[in-house]
């Protein structure tokens, strides 16, 4: 599994990413919220619970404050630990993961067109193909011919 960094983790609850930004927090905390696999309830306290975060506090402590590093950090490292003890939650965190760096590659945009005169057609997008241009060229009076 690819590491779950803090940092995406913040932009993902800073709600960065738009609509698919949102849907992937919404599927983390999902996630995060459904009960511990057996294997990792061995080790519990004295009332039945984990003895390490299933990640729900973490997972609400950056919604409400998502710039802060060490909160991303915290929800990081929750995740990671309890991925090591549940093999379950691993496989769905796994999947979760590939999804949200998947759908955020749908990203933005940035297209910029400076200095000079550009002839012929200007094309803005992302993941063009296929692709055919008929351009009839103009005649130039300089040369008396077709460009």
């Amino acid at each position: 599994m690819d590491p779950i960094t803090a940092a995406a983790l913040a932009a993902l609850a800073g709600g960065l990413g738009g609509e698919a930004g949102r849907q992937a927090w919404q599927g983390l905390t999902t996630l995060v919220r459904r009960p511990f696999g057996r294997a990792a309830t061995q080790g519990t306290q004295d009332d039945g619970t984990p003895q390490v975060s299933s990640g729900e506090l973490e997972v609400a402590a950056l919604e409400g404050d998502p710039a802060d590093p060490m909160r991303a950090q915290a929800l990081a490292s929750a995740l990671g630990v309890r991925a090591a003890l549940d093999g379950e939650f691993r496989i769905m965190l796994d999947e979760w993961w590939q999804r949200a760096q998947a759908n955020s590659s749908v990203g933005d945009v940035h297209n910029c067109i400076s200095g000079g005169t550009q002839n012929g057609p200007v094309l803005q997008g992302r993941d063009f193909s296929s692709l055919t241009f008929n351009i009839n060229t103009p005649w130039s009076p300089a040369t008396g011919t077709d460009r």
